[in-house]
């Protein structure tokens, strides 16, 4: 055995390499490995890339109640926590405190200071400016020549022209900071690259907050520049805030409008009664169907125990890391019968794509609303969409932490 494994007695050296890997015949599902590893028991150890052994929970019932328990810690400075990868380490100590690294009143704190732009009715007042980004950019498509790349054409801009307005960064920078939050955000990201990405970013919202300071607007960044001037928090946690809500208010859900498109071009039949209804209702339930079915977060949300936990037939030990998988909960067949369907009408009300309990995503309404309009809209507007290449030449994103597609190159 690895002197590098954990202590527990338990772990042996047969313990599966995590992340795995897809099938290329499927490439919609979860691996098949932790599929399989799911429907033995809901949570495992595996070995990750520094050789420690964290339990990786697949069911769908122990992620929700992890994800609400106290005794589990996001503090990625605590021992036994599973890093990503190199960078993300290598930068542990060096990274302010935000509202994804923090627990408790700390949290809570970090967590009030981003409410505020993203309350249901702030969100549902921004609907008319996503309708009207969504049809511009279906009109440029229109207007262009075939075949057209969904990705860079509409999955892309649609959240970023509305995170670049409600957070007040001038969407002529996206270039710059798409970039760089893609060097951040590579699967395997080295400490030197990553960090070099991570630096380049945090420095340019440390300049935005500090202009903001001096001339505030109406926007969530002028938000924290406010708190900056009350002596609330300080730059560098004003910027860390900001780079949080810019990288995930624009890179996740581009990368779901783009493998959500496909695979609706994919059930043609679902696609149909998306397209042809008209019920808001069924037309949310569609887009909590698809962030079920696809799960894009391939890295798991990533936790350590700081106290015993007796749950699913094992004990997770203080100092224990914990990676909660999405995409095998969201597939777990006793929440959701025959997981393997694209079913827009089933009840998916408790799909874990935004994550659970006060740690849920800060920005869920707001990507909610983009996805409901951007799926239904283009649908809609382009009834006869279609593939312009073979299905197993869409590239897809094995290498992000955020799963996607590269390009979706599509005619109609």
């Amino acid at each position: 055995m690895s002197d590098t494994l954990t202590a527990a007695s338990d772990v042996t050296a047969d313990v599966p390499e995590y992340p795995m890997e897809r099938d290329a015949r499927c490439p919609f599902a979860p691996p098949p490995q932790m599929l399989e590893m799911g429907m033995a028991k809901p949570l495992s150890r595996v070995r990750i890339w520094n050789g420690t052994t964290p339990w990786l929970i697949t069911g769908h019932e122990v992620a929700r109640e992890l994800f609400a328990d106290p005794r589990v810690s996001v503090d990625d400075r605590k021992d036994g926590f599973p890093h990503w990868n190199e960078h993300m380490l290598s930068t542990v100590n060096k990274r302010p405190r935000s509202v994804f690294t923090s627990d408790a009143e700390e949290h809570t704190r970090f967590r009030r200071m981003l409410s505020k732009p993203f309350t249901f009715k702030r969100v549902e007042g921004l609907r008319p400016v996503i309708q009207e980004v969504t049809d511009q950019c279906i009109d440029a498509i229109l207007a262009g020549p075939q075949p057209a790349d969904l990705v860079t054409k509409l999955a892309l801009p649609v959240p970023t022209r509305v995170i670049s307005d409600m957070l007040g960064v001038p969407y002529e920078d996206h270039e710059f900071f798409q970039h760089h939050a893609n060097v951040g955000l590579a699967r395997y990201a080295t400490a030197e690259a990553g960090q070099k990405g991570a630096m380049s970013l945090h420095q340019y919202l440390i300049d935005l907050v500090k202009k903001k300071m001096e001339n505030p607007s109406e926007d969530a960044v002028s938000d924290l520049a406010e708190r900056v001037n009350a002596g609330e928090i300080s730059v560098k946690e004003a910027a860390q805030l900001g780079t949080g809500l810019l990288i995930a208010g624009h890179e996740t859900t581009a990368n779901m409008i783009g493998i959500g498109i496909l695979a609706l071009l994919e059930n043609p039949e679902q696609a149909a009664l998306l397209r042809d209804s008209d019920d808001p209702k069924f037309i949310a339930n569609a887009a909590e169907e698809l962030m079920r079915y696809l799960s894009i977060i391939q890295n798991g949300q990533r936790r350590v125990a700081v106290e015993d936990i007796e749950i699913g037939g094992e004990t997770i030990r203080a100092g224990d890391g914990i990676i909660i998988d999405l995409a095998p909960a969201n597939w777990d067949s006793v929440a959701y019968p025959e997981p393997e369907k694209l079913d827009l009408s089933r009840d998916v009300g408790q799909q874990l794509g935004f994550g659970y309990g006060r740690h849920q995503c800060v920005g869920q309404q707001l990507a909610r609303a983009e996805l409901q309009i951007v799926f239904h809209t283009l649908l809609r507007r382009i009834p006869t969409l279609k593939l312009a290449v073979p299905f197993d030449e869409v590239p897809f994103k094995h290498d992000r932490l955020a799963y996607g597609v590269y390009e979706l190159p599509v005619t109609w």
